[in-house]
């Protein structure tokens, strides 16, 4: 096979809805109404029907649904929220951007999520939230993160960034604790055309909070009863995510099925495969597999025309920006999963023989 592979495929999606897409983008042309419209308001309500929820709010990017996620719960200047530190930045930027001091915690080692034993030893008196994040497409172990929360008094804001209809225990993921905040950015399980995001939840005083808070501040126009900010998701964002919705379910049955066929093929071979709790309905926004000797096997796949890519290469609290957060704390497992991990292509399109292609490339490279 001489076509590279790529790592995502957003040009076979293109082509497999593009008459449904482009009607639902006239459709907002015709009405020339672009914020805050009728198209919005029918994504959210399509959205928390799909999850199962009673609250959809739609704003300009999922980091955006973090940090306002942080700032309705009231999330301050002296507070602290554990999370992980294997995460994109935008996980700890929601809490820095509050003012507040992320308190990191090290991952499991099968699943990359938040290592649900390590937490408890880390609540403190300052302590006022859990920010699990559902990475890749794999759940967070919930329950006993809500026990947690529970015996201290502590919200649960769930990074469901990456898991567009992953469950945890049969339950869409997002609903679980008190926020659930989603990114659409386009290589998404459930992607837009250009950043927008949305928070969920089942509680209506905090729905109508976010509302204000995404809008100036306003419940009517010009007049302000909080200070907020500008992030609404517009409404050709919106219809093109409504057109999107109702194929995601057969997309991730499509990732699924890919994962399956690199898992049985990659057996034996000298990297480590994802796994899949008995809880958990992964829906693999990525495919990540481990090599003690990645960059090398990086180098030949690419020698192959196969894209990979590293999903995170430097734990948040070695970042540069974050050292002021990260004085004394060792997470083992993530320095050592950051060294190892490699994302190989997944997506709905891709086609059987393209994995059997880049699996053989893996194996060949482990025999060699």
């Amino acid at each position: 096979m001489s076509a590279a592979i790529k790592l995502v495929d957003l040009t076979r999606e293109y082509s497999e809805i593009r008459q449904e897409v482009l009607s639902r983008i006239e459709a907002v042309l015709k009405k020339q109404i672009f914020v805050l419209g009728d198209e919005l308001s029918r994504f959210e309500e399509e959205f928390s029907r799909y999850l199962g929820i009673k609250h959809t709010v739609g704003v300009n990017s999922g980091s955006d649904a973090l940090f306002l996620a942080m700032k309705a719960l009231g999330i301050e200047q002296g507070d602290e929220v554990v999370t992980v530190s294997h995460t994109f930045i935008s996980t700890a930027d929601a809490i820095t951007r509050n003012r507040a001091r992320p308190v990191f915690v090290d991952v499991d080692p099968e699943t990359y999520t938040i290592d649900v034993s390590q937490v408890d030893e880390l609540v403190g008196d300052r302590t006022k939230a859990i920010l699990p994040v559902h990475l890749y497409g794999h759940p967070a172990d919930m329950s006993p993160l809500l026990e947690v929360a529970q015996k201290h008094g502590l919200h649960v804001v769930e990074d469901a960034s990456q898991a567009h209809g992953a469950k945890y225990k049969g339950t869409n993921v997002g609903g679980i604790g008190d926020l659930g905040c989603f990114s659409f950015y386009p290589s998404k399980n459930l992607g837009a055309y250009g950043d927008c995001g949305a928070i969920v939840t089942n509680d209506e005083e905090l729905a109508e909070r976010l509302r204000l808070l995404r809008n100036y501040g306003q419940p009517a126009k010009y007049y302000h009863e909080t200070i907020g900010v500008n992030s609404r998701m517009d409404e050709i964002q919106a219809a093109i995510l409504s057109a999107k919705l109702g194929h995601l379910d057969e997309w991730n049955e499509r990732r699924r099925r890919m994962a399956r066929i690199y898992n049985d093929l990659l057996s034996g071979a000298s990297v480590s495969t994802p796994v899949e709790r008995d809880y958990a309905r992964h829906v693999y926004y990525l495919y990540v597999a481990r090599c003690n000797r990645r960059a090398e096997l990086q180098h030949h796949l690419s020698a192959k025309g196969i894209q990979t890519q590293i999903h995170y290469p430097i734990p948040i609290h070695k970042q540069k920006a974050y050292l002021a957060f990260s004085a004394g704390v060792t997470l083992p497992v993530t320095e050592r999963v950051s060294h190892e991990i490699l994302s190989l292509p997944m997506h709905p399109w891709l086609r059987e023989d393209e994995v059997e292609y880049v699996a053989k490339a893996i194996r060949d490279f482990s025999a060699a």
